[in-house]
């Protein structure tokens, strides 16, 4: 029999002395769950220390950006880990910039930053003062469609539409990217200019994944585009 219940005061009833030692032992169970019970301040107790669970959220730190997006300009105040992509989408309601894979590697989120297309996921704000940035919405309108976006639809470029955005974007600048005379990793002739072959196109475009599979649409839509208007211009 347990030491505790040996010890029982004479005349004590063992069966309270067991359930007491029950109790005691839920109690003890309880308060070891319940670590903030534990760390609750007490007259004379110190603080919680950086770092510990109990320790107060710091607030974010706030910083101003101006940039012009598609053509207007923007100032916001945002926090400092704040992403070119949710200024965008969530500051400036430019959602047609898709958030995929928010590691870089889908391509959904690509716009074009003075001329360059890039993953806006992996780029903060702060990182585009003074920037021009041109997003899906600034390519082309529903009356006044970009090459680009016509030839997606014609060709059927896209099934469940997450990735065109990206896609679009993508193409536009590496149009111009040929166009200037900027060779990729297979380009066989650094001397010259790019030729736009198949290979070339995959290639350049190999960022931007459609997990529905529409690529061989996707190169059909860029090539025309590519031969009606090599200079693959924005207008």
């Amino acid at each position: 029999m347990d030491d505790h219940l040996n010890d029982a005061a004479p005349g004590r009833d063992i069966d309270t002395a067991r359930r007491e030692l029950l109790i005691a032992g839920a109690l003890t169970a309880t308060a070891a769950a319940l670590p903030g019970a534990a760390g609750a301040q007490t007259p004379g107790a110190t603080a919680p220390q950086a770092g510990s669970p109990n320790a107060a959220t710091p607030a974010p730190v706030l910083s101003k950006v101006a940039l012009r997006v598609n053509g207007q300009r923007y100032e916001k105040e945002v926090d400092t880990r704040t992403t070119l992509l949710d200024l965008l989408r969530e500051h400036l309601r430019l959602t047609g910039t898709k958030k995929g894979c928010d590691q870089g590697q889908c391509g959904a989120c690509t716009v074009i930053a003075d001329g360059r297309r890039i993953n806006s996921c992996l780029s903060l704000a702060l990182m585009h003062e003074g920037s021009e940035i041109v997003t899906i919405e600034g390519l082309g309108t529903p009356d006044k469609l970009h090459p680009l976006q016509a030839a997606f639809v014609k060709h059927d470029g896209y099934q469940c539409g997450y990735c065109t955005p990206g896609q679009i974007c993508s193409a536009a600048a590496m149009l111009d990217e040929v166009k200037r005379g900027i060779p990729s990793h297979v380009t066989a002739d650094l001397n010259a200019r790019p030729l736009l072959s198949p290979m070339e196109m995959r290639e350049r475009m190999s960022g931007n994944i459609c997990r529905c599979g529409a690529y061989s649409n996707i190169m059909d839509a860029i090539a025309e585009v590519a031969g009606a208007n090599p200079a693959g211009s924005q207008a």
